[in-house]
């Protein structure tokens, strides 16, 4: 390094093409209000970068990527992306990956002093509207009550759930064969679940109790609405459609492409999905048979910030509109308000945490709060936008459970050596 005395007043705290990995480390958080891991990019200049393993996915989906990082130049965010992107797949199990691919374009940003949005290609907006989830209440003038103090708050979209287990109690709401015989991951029109009239008629009378509080020009998307089958969705949806909802969420499983189609083209409410959705060759198939109205996908899931706005700019070919599914920490919360920024046809952002009022404590040296009448401002400083996490508020949120207590960025060592044979051709 020169000692020249122009570079004494030159900020010389990165050289990025000199810039390499030197270590990833985890810390587990329980209860945000779900379960996330914090994952750190250390590097030789002394610069670290942030990410988020998302709720649902183990954080050894990211540990086990560290061998093949240590060493690289954490600038080359597309190369290191394509190594990587093979151990990531639909659901959860991308989780690793993704908050590995938002630690680089913080680092990236950091190294050049750039936020991250601008690595995206720039801003389309300086803010970025924020929809607030909501969770049900049993009756539905109390949840329009609910959802009335979010209005009151500066909030301009809204979401709440419509679901079977609004039906509870209700003799003769459901038809259904017993369900002990069907695992987890028995997908929904293999169930034989169907609604009846009556069951119908009462989320009607729900929705227009909702309505009747919070009025009808403040858009209500609606989500969870059970393991019902397509036919049940269509008659639901169908009577559901006076009331103007945003959208129909995640109805049916994804994968299913041909009763997404036979749903849109049934129902005058526009229909969405894509939050389980990994890599932008994912939403092909329901974009090209035009089976939804809106796509849905989770940052944390997809593929990270930059194969999002791929996402986004494909659907936007299609004319369709990109909403963004959020549920964790502001690491990973920050991570999308970069990505809607840099996202033309973005729709509006989800966000859980709205009623957890440490939830902005676990990140320091960004003006807060996050979100401000309804929206979240896009950070213009380096990265993600933050300084660095708050380590007092983090410990007090990290998970103690057996098997899950890694410690506060504790050293990965075991890590450092997994070896495999990654390439996908001879």
């Amino acid at each position: 390094m020169s000692d020249s005395p122009l570079e004494a007043n030159v900020n010389t705290y990165s050289r990025p093409s000199e810039l390499r990995i030197t270590d990833l480390r985890i810390v587990n958080l329980r209860a945000l209000p779900f379960d996330v891991s914090l994952l750190r990019i250390d590097t030789n200049q002394g610069i670290s970068g942030y990410g988020e393993v998302r709720d649902g996915a183990s954080p050894t989906y990211a540990l086990f990527l560290k061998s093949r990082l240590i060493g690289e130049n954490p600038c080359n965010i597309d190369k290191i992306f394509r190594l990587i992107k093979q151990f990531g797949y639909h659901g959860r199990q991308g989780g690793g990956v993704c908050g590995i691919e938002m630690a680089l374009f913080d680092l990236a940003g950091k190294a050049y002093g750039a936020p991250a949005y601008q690595l995206a290609g720039g801003k389309f907006r300086d803010k970025a509207l924020i929809y607030c989830d909501t969770d049900s209440v049993p009756d539905g003038r109390e949840m329009g009550e609910r959802l009335k103090r979010r209005m009151e708050a500066g909030f301009k979209f809204l979401k709440m759930d419509i679901g079977i287990d609004l039906l509870e109690g209700i003799d003769g709401a459901i038809s259904a064969p017993p369900q002990g015989d069907f695992a987890r991951h028995i997908m929904h029109p293999l169930r034989g679940i169907q609604l009846t009239e009556l069951g119908i008629e009462a989320l009607v009378d729900y929705v227009r109790q909702v309505r009747d509080i919070i009025g009808y020009e403040i858009p209500l998307a609606a989500d969870h609405f059970g393991f019902i089958n397509v036919e049940s969705c269509i008659r639901l949806g169908q009577a559901l459609d006076p009331f103007n909802l945003a959208w129909y969420e995640d109805m049916i499983p994804w994968q299913l492409t041909e009763q997404w189609l036979r749903l849109k083209q049934s129902v005058l409410t526009p229909v969405c999905t894509g939050e389980d959705i990994y890599l932008k060759e994912g939403f092909m198939p329901l974009l090209e048979a035009e089976a939804v109205s809106v796509i849905h996908p989770d940052l944390a899931t997809s593929g990270g910030i930059m194969e999002m706005k791929k996402i986004g700019d494909l659907a936007q070919d299609y004319g369709i509109p990109m909403a963004m599914h959020f549920a964790g920490s502001p690491v990973s919360f920050l991570a999308n308000i970069h990505c809607a920024a840099a996202t033309e046809n973005f729709y509006v952002l989800e966000n859980h945490s709205v009623d957890l009022p440490w939830w902005e404590d676990l990140i320091d040296g960004i003006d807060k709060p996050l979100i401000v009448d309804g929206y979240a401002p896009v950070p213009e400083a380096p990265g993600l936008g933050f300084g660095e996490l708050n380590e007092k508020a983090i410990r007090e949120r990290m998970d103690s459970r057996a098997g899950r207590d890694a410690g506060y960025f504790e050293p990965t060592d075991a890590w450092d050596d997994e070896t495999s044979w990654d390439h996908l051709f001879s």
